[in-house]
């Protein structure tokens, strides 16, 4: 299946409580996010969210109209 993403630059990013817990807790920035959703690996996860694997750290998300929620950032392994 070939998905097609808009550039992030052009959407909002949106945090939840626990996405911003997770990124305090784990060192991670704002711009580490922006960065792997702009340039992570991406695949679906059912039964609407994208999942972007970018260096240590993977986000979760959904595209809400035209921004983007991120509900969690957790490690990879």
């Amino acid at each position: 299946m070939y998905l097609q993403y808009l550039p992030v630059i052009f959407l909002a990013i949106k945090y939840g409580s626990h996405a911003r817990e997770q990124m305090v807790a784990r060192g991670i920035t704002e711009q580490e996010v922006h960065d792997a959703l702009k340039s992570g690996s991406k695949h679906l996860q059912y039964p609407n969210k994208i999942v972007s694997e970018y260096k240590y750290f993977t986000v979760i998300y959904k595209k809400l109209g035209s921004d983007i929620f991120v509900i969690t950032v957790k490690p990879r392994w």
